[in-house]
This record gives C-alpha cells, sequence and structure tokens, in this order.
C-alpha cells in the first residue's frame, strides 16, 4: 500500500509496544501529538482500528496485535541490514536482544557479557529477563536462552554452561525439627516452598532415579515465583524448596541450606541459547555465538 510509509510502521509498533503514546513518543523523539495523529492517519489508509484507545490506556486491536506480531521481526530485520550497509560487512554494529530467565541471564553477565561488550564496542547487548517463554521472532528478539527441554524444535540451539540439575534444599533448623524426606513421596508429609509458574500453574517437583521418573504435587503455604525467593524462604527455615542447583549453591557451600534426595536429583541437559533458524543471523549475534563457544570449550578443558 503505496501511503503507508515506515515512520508510519515504526510509530504504530512503538506504541503498540509501549502501550502508551507519551512513552512511544519520548523513544521516537516526537511530540505525542504528531504520533497520534500518525496513527490516525494510517487507521484511516489501512481502513481498520489497529488500536483500543481510552483516557488512561492503549492496547492493540486484534488486527494491530496480528500486525505487531508480522511487523516486530520484519523491522528488526531491516535495522540489520541498514546497519550492516551503513558500516561495512567487517565492523559489527547495532543491538543485539535477547530473551532469558533470570538465571541464565545472570550467568551471561558473568562469563560472556564483559568480554563481548569489550570486543565490539559497537554493539548494544539487551538482556531481557523474564519467567514466560515467549515467541522471540514475534517479539522482536535475536534469540532466546532456555533449558533445553523448553526450546522449540523448529530452532537452531547451542548447549553452553554445561549439565543442570534440581535439587531440593533446607536448612539445618528446618532438618532438626522435621527430618529429611527418604523418597519424594514422603515430601507430602513437609512443608514445602512451592512454585508458580508463570503459565499460573504450579509446578510439580520432578525426580528421577534409574529408570523411575516422579512428578510430585508438593503440599505447602508459601508460593513463590522466583528461585531466588525461594532460597530466602528456605534459609529462614519456612521449608523445603526446590530449585536449579546454581542458585542454591553459595548457600549450600557455607552451610546455610542443606542437600535433601540428592540421589534423585539427576544433571539433566542445561541451557541452551537459541535463534530461528529460517532467518538470516545478524552479525552481533554470530558474533555472540562464537564467543559462547569459545567460554564454553574453556569451561570443559580440564584444569592443568
Amino acid at each position: 500500500m503505496a501511503d503507508v510509509t515506515l515512520s508510519d510502521l515504526k510509530a504504530f509498533a512503538a506504541v503498540a509496544r509501549h502501550r502508551s503514546f507519551q512513552r512511544a513518543a519520548d523513544s521516537l523523539g516526537v511530540s505525542r501529538s504528531s504520533l497520534s495523529h500518525a496513527l490516525r492517519g494510517l487507521e484511516q489508509r489501512l481502513g481498520v482500528r489497529l488500536l483500543h484507545r481510552t483516557t488512561r490506556s492503549v492496547a492493540p486491536t486484534e488486527s494491530g496485535e496480528h500486525l505487531l506480531q508480522r511487523l516486530t521481526p520484519l523491522l528488526h530485520e531491516l535495522d540489520t541490514v541498514l546497519d550492516t550497509i551503513s558500516h561495512g560487512p567487517d565492523e559489527i554494529v547495532g543491538t543485539l536482544r535477547i530473551n532469558a530467565s533470570t538465571g541464565a541471564a545472570r550467568w551471561l553477565l558473568q562469563h560472556v557479557a564483559p568480554a563481548f561488550l569489550q570486543r565490539h564496542r559497537r554493539v548494544a547487548l539487551e538482556l531481557v529477563s523474564e519467567g514466560r517463554l515467549v515467541d522471540i521472532v514475534a517479539e522482536g528478539f535475536d534469540a532466546g536462552v532456555r533449558l533445553a527441554e523448553a526450546v522449540p524444535k523448529d530452532m537452531v540451539s547451542i548447549p553452553f554452561g554445561g549439565t543442570l540439575r534440581f535439587v531440593a534444599v533446607a536448612a539445618p533448623a528446618y532438618v532438626a525439627a522435621h527430618g529429611r524426606p527418604a523418597t519424594p513421596e514422603a515430601l507430602r508429609d513437609h512443608h514445602c516452598i512451592r512454585q508458580r509458574l508463570p503459565s499460573g500453574k504450579r509446578y510439580r517437583w520432578e525426580f528421577a532415579k534409574g529408570r523411575r521418573e516422579m512428578a510430585v504435587d508438593v503440599p505447602g503455604a508459601l508460593l513463590l515465583d522466583n528461585s531466588d525467593l525461594m532460597v530466602d524462604a528456605a534459609i529462614q527455615g519456612l521449608g523445603i524448596a526446590f530449585v536449579p542447583e546454581p542458585f542454591a549453591r553459595a548457600a549450600l557451600d557455607d552451610g546455610r541450606l542443606v542437600l535433601l534426595l540428592e540421589d534423585w536429583s539427576p544433571a539433566d541437559p542445561g541451557l541452551c541459547l537459541y535463534y530461528a533458524s529460517w532467518r538470516h543471523v545478524p552479525p552481533p549475534l554470530r558474533a555472540f555465538i562464537a564467543l559462547l563457544r569459545e567460554v564454553t570449550e574453556a569451561q570443559a578443558r580440564p584444569a592443568s
């Protein structure tokens, strides 16, 4: 449609993403009134309403949401192509957006981000940490990081960080007062710190021993949605927590927590960085992958 300009589409994407005309206007460096005028003009030319507007909020209509999902990766791809043309194919510039869980983002900040930002000073690295699984393509991310089992099958995945296990932990005072559970079934007689998943469901604790696998819907009056908070609650003696081992490692090492049901907690494949197999891989992501592989190989080498 000839009358629809790139600036119109970028304006719509900004408003739909920020859910606010003012925040979108600030991000684009234009006035709120000019942005509102541009969006009304776009809706008129397309002949469809793209945004629900009230005095307090703005949100995409069904048509607007569909347009945003298709438009976001296209605008991101266009920005990448223009950066490459403007600066030459050998100079790495632009923005690299990665969606990750909090634990994965912490690992990347510790092991990869410092060297990456030092080597590639013209790349802006944006790590968005959240618990929910997102469609990285639809939401404009170059890549995502999740546990291997959660990576969509149609994505290219790159494992890193080694294996990972979930462990049951409790404070020594709790164990002294309530005893140690001998089997996962015995958790039903304990106070457990349960977890609410981003989907809204409660997480069932998963255990394995040899060929036996078990998922237990544990009891407990305390329900949290964050592994760091679950560790804190366990340290306070509020019950048994079930978390990825790295979150509890420091407290296990200094004795604030003890490990329970260790023979039921095997190591599983850990984290993977993943990206869409059908999309062009932008130079910043290629550089990040190369460094991630360097770090992974270095960590796998035996200490001399």
